[in-house]
């Protein structure tokens, strides 16, 4: 039972950890674009 407990403790972990870079790629990619020097 214990196994059970710790391997799904370790897939939430996982899951989170990459939300939160899936997050911050995201936010990286608008500022990027947001900061792009302008063109003429």
């Amino acid at each position: 039972m214990k196994k059970i407990i710790v391997t799904l403790l370790a897939v939430g972990g996982v899951l989170l950890a990459k939300k939160k870079m899936d997050e911050s790629k995201a936010e990286q990619a608008l500022w990027a674009e947001a900061t792009d020097p302008v063109s003429k």
